[in-house]
C-alpha cells in the first residue's frame, strides 16, 4: 500500500508550471493519469514521443499540457501564432480537443482555430486571419486552406500531433497527410498517439520522428478493469427485440448503441423514438450542425440514447456513458476497443453489451481473441424478450413509411432533408399501443 502511495504524482511532480497545475484544478484533474505521468516529462524536454493508451486514458492532457508550457515560454519572448498543429481523423473528435486546450488556457489568453469539413470554409478563414496558437484540424480540410486561404501557413510551427494515428494513416487521410507533411517546418516537436500500434503507426514514426521516446500505457489491446462486458447470442430476426429489451432494463442508464451503416443509426433512433425511448442518430452522413447538436442533446441529457456509427467510437469524451451496445458487431476488432471505451472511462465503472447474431459469430471470436478473455453471456429470458416482438414489428413499420413518404416528399419539391428533420418531423407519430405495452413492461 505504501509504495502505491509513493506512485501517486502530482502535475507539480512532472514539471508542469503553476498557471497550468492552477487550470487542471479548475478542470478538477487531481492527479496525472498513467500516460499522463510517463509523457510530460519528457514531452516538456523536448523530445519527440509516440504514446500508445488506452481510449479514455487523459492522452489530450498529455500533450496539450507541454504544449502549452512551451507556448508560455516562448510568448515571453515574442507572439507565437499557429505554434501547434494538432491533427484528428474526426470532425467531433478536433472540436473536443481544441475545447481542452481552450479550457486549460482560458487564463493565458489561448487562441485556437478548429478546421474541419461540414462548416463554412470562408468563418475558418476568418478565424485563421487572427492568428490563432493553436490549429486543430482534419487533414482534408488543413489541406483546403493551406492550398486556398491567401497568407495561411504553417511555417512557424513548433508542434505537430497526430491523436488517433491509426486512423489517420487509413486510405482517407493518407494523401493529405503527405502534403502537409511536406510544407511543415523539419524542426518541429513530433506527438504520435494512438490507442493500436499498426504497421501504418511504425511506418510513420520512421517517416517523421526523431529519436522518440516510446511509451505504452497499456498492454498493447485491452480494456479497462472498471468495464464489465458481456455478450448475448441470438437468432438475426431478434436483435431488435434483445436491443430494447436491454435499454428497457436499464431505462436510467446513458446508453450508446453502434450499429454499421448510417441509413441503420437514423432508422433505428426513429424506431426507439416511435416506442417512446429517448434516441438520437449521430453518423457521417448528417450535416456538421446536425451532428454537434445530436452530441449536445446527448451530452444535455435530452436523449439518453445515442446511436452512433464507428464515427463516434473514437476520442469523444462523453463522462456519463453507463452503457454501450454492440447492436452490430464490429468486422474490424480491434474497433470493439474504441467501442467500449466510450464506457467506464478515467475510473468509473461501466457495462458492454455485444449482440451476437449467427452471421456474426466469427468476428465476435476473433474480439474475444484479441482481448484475451472469454465474455460471460448476458442474462435474459427469451420468452419474456419475445413479448416485445408485436410492439416492435409495428414500430419498425411505422417508421419504414415515415421514412418513405419523407423520401418521396424530398423528390416532389427536389429538397434535401437531414436524417435528424426525418426524426423531429416523425416525432409525434408513435404507437400507442407500444407505448402502453412499454409502461406495463415491469
Amino acid at each position: 500500500m505504501e509504495e502505491e502511495k509513493e506512485e501517486v504524482k502530482t502535475f507539480k511532480e512532472l514539471g508542469v508550471c503553476d498557471q497550468l497545475v492552477t487550470a487542471c484544478d479548475n478542470l478538477g484533474w487531481k492527479n496525472p493519469t498513467k500516460i499522463q505521468i510517463e509523457s510530460i516529462p519528457h514531452a516538456l524536454e523536448g523530445k519527440d514521443l509516440i504514446g500508445l493508451a488506452q481510449t479514455g486514458s487523459g492522452k489530450t492532457g498529455a500533450f496539450a499540457l507541454p504544449i502549452l508550457q512551451s507556448l508560455l515560454e516562448a510568448s515571453e519572448k515574442s507572439v507565437q501564432a499557429f505554434f501547434a498543429c494538432v491533427l484528428s481523423p474526426t470532425r467531433e473528435l478536433a472540436i473536443q480537443i481544441a475545447e481542452q486546450f481552450e479550457a486549460l488556457g482560458s487564463d493565458i489568453g489561448v487562441k485556437c482555430a478548429v478546421l474541419v469539413g461540414g462548416v463554412d470554409m470562408v468563418q475558418q478563414s476568418i478565424a485563421l486571419g487572427k492568428r490563432p496558437h493553436i490549429v486543430v484540424a482534419t487533414p482534408g480540410r488543413l489541406v483546403d486552406h493551406l492550398s486556398n486561404t491567401k497568407g495561411f501557413s504553417l511555417r512557424t510551427l513548433k508542434y505537430l500531433v497526430l491523436d488517433e494515428a491509426d486512423r489517420l494513416l487509413n486510405e482517407d487521410f493518407e494523401k493529405s497527410l503527405d502534403e502537409i507533411l511536406k510544407v511543415i517546418p523539419r524542426e518541429r516537436r513530433t506527438f504520435l498517439f494512438s490507442a493500436t500500434m499498426t504497421k501504418k503507426v511504425k511506418k510513420l514514426q520512421r517517416a517523421c520522428l526523431r529519436n522518440p521516446v516510446k511509451i505504452e500505457a497499456a498492454s498493447k489491446y485491452s480494456t479497462v478493469d472498471t468495464l464489465k462486458q458481456e455478450y448475448r447470442f441470438i437468432p438475426a430476426k431478434y436483435k431488435d427485440c434483445y436491443l430494447v429489451y436491454i435499454l428497457t432494463e436499464k431505462s436510467g442508464s446513458t446508453s450508446m448503441v453502434f450499429t454499421r451503416t448510417c441509413d441503420a443509426t437514423t432508422f433505428l433512433a426513429l424506431v426507439l423514438r416511435n416506442l417512446g425511448l429517448r434516441a438520437i442518430p449521430i453518423n457521417g452522413h448528417m450535416t456538421q450542425s446536425k451532428r454537434l447538436g445530436a452530441l449536445n442533446k446527448f451530452k444535455a441529457g435530452e436523449c439518453n440514447i445515442l446511436i452512433c456509427t464507428d464515427v463516434a467510437s473514437r476520442g469523444l469524451d462523453i463522462p456519463s456513458v453507463d452503457m454501450v451496445i454492440n447492436y452490430d458487431i464490429p468486422t474490424n476488432s480491434k474497433d470493439y476497443i474504441h467501442r467500449v471505451g466510450r464506457t467506464a472511462r478515467a475510473g468509473r465503472s461501466g457495462v458492454a453489451i455485444s449482440l451476437v447474431n449467427q452471421y456474426e459469430v466469427e468476428w465476435f471470436i476473433q474480439i474475444e481473441k484479441l482481448i484475451g478473455k472469454k465474455l460471460p453471456e448476458y442474462p435474459a429470458r427469451e420468452e419474456e424478450v419475445l413479448l416485445l416482438l408485436e410492439p416492435i414489428t409495428e414500430a419498425k413499420r411505422i417508421s419504414q413509411t415515415s421514412i418513405k413518404n419523407s423520401g418521396d416528399a424530398r423528390k416532389r419539391k427536389g429538397e434535401n432533408e437531414d436524417e435528424e428533420d426525418e426524426l423531429e418531423k416523425y416525432l409525434g407519430v408513435r404507437n400507442k399501443k407500444s407505448k402502453k405495452f412499454m409502461r406495463r413492461r415491469d
